[in-house]
């Protein structure tokens, strides 16, 4: 199973996010969708699992939830928007990572890409940063990874470009 990850898009998709994501089976957006609008275009384009973000409204909250967890091959997943790190999780999600660890616990939020395993949890963490125009990061990111059963592997960080050199 090949997974295309996103996060904090605010309402506008990179073109070259659908070159990336071609060879995905589903793709995967950890919040700050943006609109409705934006949620559509990658559904049709793959089948795609979501959860909201901050900045989303109620229509895009009507639709999906604040945080999923689901079985991907063998490995369980969890995706919420506002996370944390690890060491430094949120308040919302402390006390579950420790106490029912997914294997992969995917957030966004804070538009900066990140890949770690936390050994206390037993969980890799992923954050694909932000693939939108909007926010305060430098470089526009998305991730790419394959699941086969318990294993995940061919994890690629894909830089979009640069954000402020995009003419939107």
């Amino acid at each position: 199973m090949k997974i295309g990850l996103l996060s904090d898009t605010h309402g506008w998709i990179h073109p070259s996010v659908f070159n990336h994501f071609e060879v995905c089976d589903e793709i995967w957006h950890a919040g700050d969708i943006g609109n409705l609008k934006t949620a559509d275009t990658l559904a049709s384009f793959k089948p795609l699992k979501g959860v909201y973000g901050n900045i989303d409204d109620a229509v895009v909250r009507s639709i999906f939830p604040e945080s999923i967890r689901f079985k991907a091959e063998e490995m369980n997943i969890w995706i919420t928007h506002i996370g944390g790190t690890p060491g430094n999780y949120s308040p919302k999600v402390k006390a579950e990572i420790y106490n029912s660890p997914p294997d992969i616990f995917i957030c966004g939020h804070s538009h900066i890409a990140k890949v770690l395993f936390d050994k206390r949890a037993g969980s890799l963490y992923i954050n694909p940063g932000a693939a939108g125009y909007s926010g305060f990061h430098k470089y526009m990111t998305i991730v790419r990874f394959s699941i086969t059963g318990k294993n995940i592997h061919d994890m690629e960080l894909i830089e979009l470009g640069e954000r402020g050199k995009v003419i939107i």
